[in-house]
């Protein structure tokens, strides 16, 4: 979806102010937000990200980093059922809700965050294209979860690495299956999509049904 939280390569900004010796978390309800957003199993990583991005731009804008998480967050609890409304209002829990998994001890914190899964999956289709290509990004719009960043799309590149199939996040974020496509490293240069000169270039991992044959 063309949202607030879509704001790659786009000009008005202002610099990327690095924070010195940053901490991880700036308070501790960050790190409550985190973890409960890590340790619920009832939705996927594309369904979170979703619900993530579709605040609405006013409200996106003001809100801070892990604001934007609790928001994300408080939507999936109610839509799955397991907090009411009333209830994330008040904060006492008025209905047993029974979790489908069991308790996560807080010795096995570290090592849940820890591993790693992969979403690489066995192929559905020959691949469209091969290192070399030259590729184009569609020019689209659509109405829910993408990845194909809005600065990318129109521009042609080229494709330097193939990294097999992958769950499609435009499938996944809405409930529709994984939907493995092939998914690509693809390098563009900062001529294609600033007209700036000089041997910059930005590369985006994209799924093949983002791209176009030149």
């Amino acid at each position: 979806m063309n949202g607030a939280h879509d704001t790659g390569g786009q000009m008005s900004f202002g610099p990327v102010i690095a924070e010195r010796n940053e901490p991880v978390f700036h308070a501790d309800w960050e790190a409550r937000v985190f973890a409960v957003s890590c340790a619920y199993g009832e939705w996927t990583i594309d369904e979170n990200r979703h619900a993530c991005e579709k605040r609405p731009p006013q409200e996106y804008a003001r809100l801070s980093y892990y604001d934007i998480w609790l928001e994300g967050l408080s939507h999936l609890l109610i839509a799955k059922g397991l907090v009411t409304v009333e209830e994330l209002r008040t904060g006492t829990a008025e209905t047993a809700t029974p979790l489908r998994d069991a308790a996560l001890r807080k010795e096995d914190v570290a090592a849940y965050i820890a591993a790693s899964g992969s979403y690489r999956r066995t192929e559905p289709a020959a691949q469209r294209f091969r290192p070399g290509d030259r590729v184009r990004a569609r020019n689209l719009h659509p109405g829910g979860h993408t990845r194909l960043p809005r600065y990318l799309r129109g521009h042609a590149g080229e494709i330097v690495a193939v990294h097999g199939a992958h769950v499609f996040p435009d499938s996944h974020a809405h409930g529709k299956g994984e939907d493995p496509q092939w998914l690509y490293t693809v390098r563009f240069t900062a001529k294609e999509l600033w007209n700036h000169d000089g041997s910059d270039s930005v590369s985006a991992d994209l799924w093949e049904p983002y791209l176009e044959s030149v």
